[in-house]
């Protein structure tokens, strides 16, 4: 009792350690934040809004590149929890590179990842509403109608933000449950049914489906290969549970064990998920060019009332994973801004004393998503969100380097996680599967637009950073305090 007592003081102290007071609440036990993790990946949601990619340009034998990409991001994972076991505040990567390399080095991890969160928050809730709340109501694909129920989604999200970050963990806990049990039993129920039926192939999962004939099928950046986006746009977001470091109880065990165990557990859920689904498939062609095909196949082998069971539980899975980063998106903003390194950074760190939440930096999400929803047309707003899974794989890349970079002057704190010695070769494969994960996302044909505008994105940052070198230069040089994070 004693020690646990003493990580558990270890853990309320990292704020004060790290320079700063504790002013955000810190209410969330083990499972919630294992929750949040769980919840931004959201492993039904991934699957439900990229499984028809999969079956378009790879064929159902593609699903088995999840296990690839499932390894690679646990490679990842482990990395990123070495960092959030030594240093347990909100603003993860930002952190980081600021208290391990240099303060101007994290501000463009801070906005990189500043930059992902907003355009992901869009994206979860626009797919919400346009791929599941408008099938379950009935009503017919329309993209104003699709972008006026993003607003409202969006709005609700924020004033829970705002409200209570206990009560956004007690609702994102409360979906999780939901999505692993849905999971579990959808995938036991298909199984069921195609053996009973006999409406299904175990054939299906070798079969290259409609693309038999398709030119520079296993080409860089040919159908295959595209087939790698669906573990890449889901298995992703399990930092941020060190982006609420600061909300967790014992974050030096709590945080890293969630990174990691997050990213496991949607691993083996999601393939199990797959291998259920495509054995399920009754018509590969007729699937394979059905906008849906998740909801289709459950609809074809348990019927009408399934498929719209499936659809309530997705609405809420997208509700929760959308909360989920907005909550890590406010922080990042939130820590950045009390280092004064954000736009109208004054406004932006303040943290209201009833709620114990950022409400500025919340606001200014929602703000930023009525902004895309109103002035981007279609075709702009699915390359923007298209932009946005490249993001993740450049900061986790330049995460791992930094890792590589200082892992010799780490210290090691007692009872947090560790790799011991297999730090060095997880981290040169992770640093080697995050360079696949990049040339499998940038090297399609389709992928020129959103490469270009990450590129702007970047452009813009420097801008900006310029402009704080020019007026503002003590802000990137001051260093807010010093986590005991090297070897003496």
């Amino acid at each position: 009792m004693a020690e646990a007592s003493t990580d558990e003081s270890a853990g309320e102290r990292s704020v004060e350690e790290g320079g700063y007071q504790q002013e955000l609440k810190r209410t969330l036990g083990s499972f919630q934040v294992f929750a949040i993790s769980f919840a931004f990946i959201s492993v039904a949601v991934g699957i439900f809004s990229t499984y028809d990619d999969v079956l378009q340009n790879a064929g159902p034998v593609g699903i088995w590149l999840w296990i690839l990409v499932a390894v690679g991001q646990c490679l990842v994972a482990l990395v990123v929890a070495q960092l959030a076991g030594r240093i347990a505040l909100s603003g993860s990567s930002y952190q980081w590179a600021s208290r391990l390399a240099d303060p101007k080095v994290g501000w463009g991890f801070g906005w990189l990842t500043f930059c992902y969160l907003a355009i992901a928050v869009v994206a979860i809730d626009n797919a919400l509403a346009s791929q599941a709340f408008m099938p379950l109501a009935g009503m017919r694909p329309d993209e104003d109608t699709a972008r006026v129920i993003t607003l409202v989604v969006l709005f609700v999200q924020a004033v829970l933000a705002v409200a209570s970050t206990r009560l956004v963990s007690l609702i994102n806990s409360a979906a999780v449950g939901l999505e692993l049990a849905l999971v579990v039993v959808m995938a036991v129920a298909l199984i069921i049914a195609a053996a009973v039926t006999g409406n299904g192939s175990v054939g299906n999962l070798t079969s290259r489906g409609i693309t038999e004939d398709a030119p520079h099928y296993f080409a860089l950046g040919g159908g295959l290969m595209i087939a790698m986006i669906m573990g890449l746009a889901t298995l992703v977001g399990f930092d941020s549970a060190a982006n609420l470091a600061e909300e967790a109880k014992d974050p030096y065990r709590s945080v890293p064990r969630a990174i990691v165990g997050s990213v496991v557990a949607a691993g083996l859920l999601g393939l199990l998920f797959l291998v259920t689904l495509t054995v399920a498939i009754e018509d590969v062609p007729r699937i394979s060019r059905d906008g849906s095909p998740v909801a289709t196949i459950m609809r074809d082998q348990l019927g009408p009332v399934t498929e719209r069971t499936l659809l309530i539980a997705i609405t809420f899975a997208f509700f929760g994973a959308g909360m989920v980063v907005m909550v890590a998106c406010s922080r990042i903003i939130f820590a950045m801004s009390r280092d004064g390194r954000f736009p109208a950074h004054r406004l932006m760190r303040r943290v209201n004393p009833h709620t114990r939440t950022p409400i500025p930096a919340t606001v200014l999400i929602f703000a930023m998503g009525v902004i895309l929803m109103v002035a981007l047309p279609g075709a702009a707003l699915l390359e923007l969100i298209t932009a946005s899974t490249i993001l993740p794989a450049l900061i986790y890349g330049s995460t791992i380097v930094l890792y590589l970079a200082v892992r010799r002057r780490l210290g090691r704190r007692k009872g947090a996680f560790d790799l011991g010695r297999l730090e060095l070769p997880v981290a040169v494969a992770a640093l080697v599967w995050t360079v696949v994960a990049l040339v499998a996302l940038v090297t399609p044909r389709e992928a020129l637009v959103p490469l270009v505008i990450v590129v702007g994105l970047l452009v813009v940052g420097a801008l900006f950073f310029l402009g704080m070198l020019i007026f503002d230069r003590g802000c990137l040089e001051a260093e807010p305090g010093d986590v005991d994070v090297f070897k003496h």
